[in-house]
């Protein structure tokens, strides 16, 4: 039996895609209903290790915790990871398949890696593969909900689409455009979204659903009339804005920070102290999520900084994963944080490198791979040496540190060898700088509070670790938010009709229609 489905599409990037589908996936399990999020093709930095060892988009790992079943490559079969403005890295299925350039994936020459499967035009031949992956979900669930990718009205990328209404189109599911009120034009958007589309998919958008919205409802009524008037189609919901959600974001090339840092209220701190944590925003930033862990807990201090000014009052700096490794040490250089660093190593003042931070930390590091740079020298605060190899590390590793469990992800390409220090997960301790390449470590709660007890003692502060933080838990809680926002303020029977029975015949025509 095919399970329903439904396309969660957006006027804009960054429109609350995500976050909806998440929280329709929660609602919809708390209901009894089997369902899996997916999304065909994901732009992201932001990546995660699924438990048979294939990386995809954390928003899509996100949204499984949603619907309270294990993320897998289903969900997301294709995965784009900038390496520039102008080329990513593909992962298809979960495993890296080469560098495209945009020109190259979307038509055209561009491909830049010989004897690899990777060619121009290579979007278009992964909709198979793609629509295959939503069947197997729909076989094996009561439904599953789909989210798009930037806008369904980019008209120049139409002819390849493999997430918006190409797969809607082909998989038949109903449509319903998420537009972000908060920045304004949303009912222009909404109007133009759905008259830029053609006929054949204009059929399938079935209505609307405004995030972020703030004050009073009934002022909003008569731009919603006007706007089923104008296009013969419904608002699903008013979600108001919602502060410190603090959920998993997707960004591509251009990185929000909002979901870094809790911004809802915590308790204040246990001990007499603050801890200030320093996060370098180095370029190609990858899975900055690692730092969320701190900034929930009450009494830190999480914040993203690019001048060596902004490291002095801080007692933690973190120098996160890149998709650059090379080019965040040459960064780290221009801005003068290479020195800032070095300095503070030299006081024994803490710094943590997690994956391409643990990397630049290191001796040297010699790269054929990912900047293909040879050997460039790194920081020189760990006894490591790094060869980047062809073949990417994706892994779960579970081990010990600061006498507690930890659990972790890699995602990498290059290869540590550790040649001293005190052993710290698969990397190394000496002083108080530490370095690893697992992500999530910081999840782990007892670990994390170790660990902020050991850079308290470092930094000289009376902070102590709140004893009864549960990562998990706070996740857990935004995900049931997340749900109780569609429960409460969208139409759940609507949705749930259309996820059932499709989107409703004779929808009329908006014109001018895609050109």
């Amino acid at each position: 039996m095919r399970g329903g489905g439904l396309l969660v599409a957006g006027t804009t990037s960054d429109a609350g895609k995500s976050v909806v589908t998440a929280g329709i996936c929660r609602w919809l399990v708390r209901q009894g209903v089997k369902v899996a999020p997916f999304k065909g093709q994901n732009m992201s930095l932001n990546s995660f290790v699924t438990r048979e060892g294939a990386e995809i988009g954390r928003a899509q790992a996100m949204q499984a915790q949603a619907a309270r079943v294990e993320p897998t490559a289903l969900m997301n079969p294709v995965l784009l990871k900038p390496g520039s403005d102008r080329s990513s890295q593909v992962v298809l299925m979960g495993k890296p398949v080469g560098e495209l350039s945009a020109r190259g994936f979307f038509g055209g020459p561009g491909g830049s890696s010989p004897g690899k499967m990777l060619h121009g035009g290579r979007q278009k031949e992964l909709f198979e593969p793609v629509l295959a992956c939503l069947e197997e979900l729909r076989a094996t669930h009561d439904a599953v909900i789909c989210e798009g990718a930037g806008s369904p009205a980019e008209i120049n990328l139409r002819r390849t689409d493999i997430v918006n209404m190409g797969i809607a189109r082909a998989a038949r599911l109903p449509v319903v455009v998420v537009g972000d009120i908060d920045r304004g034009g949303v009912f222009a958007q909404f109007f133009g979204t759905t008259a830029l589309l053609a006929p054949e998919d204009q059929e399938l958008v079935a209505g609307y659903l405004v995030n972020k919205f703030r004050g009073d409802v009934t002022l909003l009524e008569p731009g919603l009339d006007m706007l089923h008037g104008l296009t013969g189609r419904r608002t699903f919901g008013v979600l108001p804005y919602a502060h410190g959600l603090g959920i998993d974001e997707e960004d591509g090339l251009r990185v929000s920070l909002r979901g870094a840092v809790r911004e809802s209220v915590v308790a204040p701190p246990v001990g007499a102290d603050v801890l200030r944590v320093a996060v370098c925003a180095v370029p190609l930033m990858s899975n900055f999520t690692d730092v969320d862990a701190l900034a929930a807990e009450p009494g830190v201090i999480v914040r993203f900084v690019d001048r060596p000014e902004e490291l002095a009052d801080a007692d933690l700096v973190v120098v996160p994963g890149t998709r650059g490794t090379v080019k965040a040490l040459a960064w780290l250089r221009e801005r003068g944080l290479a020195d800032a660093l070095a300095r503070r190593a030299a006081e024994g003042r803490p710094v943590l490198g997690i994956c391409g931070g643990f990397q630049a930390l290191g001796e040297h590091i010699d790269d054929e791979v990912e900047s293909r740079a040879g050997t460039v020298d790194g920081l020189g605060l760990l006894p490591v040496r790094v060869r980047f190899a062809p073949e990417k590390t994706l892994a779960r590793p579970v081990g010990e540190a600061l006498g507690e469990r930890v659990e972790g992800y890699e995602i990498h390409h290059g290869v540590a060898e550790v040649l001293g220090g005190e052993a710290f997960l698969d990397g190394c301790r000496v002083g108080a700088v530490w370095g690893t390449h697992w992500h999530g470590s910081l999840e782990s709660d007892g670990f994390r509070r170790a660990f902020l007890r050991e850079v308290a003692a470092a930094a000289g502060r009376a902070f102590v670790p709140a004893p009864d933080i549960s990562f998990g838990a706070l996740r857990e809680e935004q995900l049931d938010r997340l749900g109780d926002l569609i429960e409460e303020h969208a139409d759940t029977g609507a949705l749930l009709r259309l996820i059932e029975k499709g989107a409703p015949a004779g929808l009329p025509f908006v014109p001018p229609g895609a050109p």
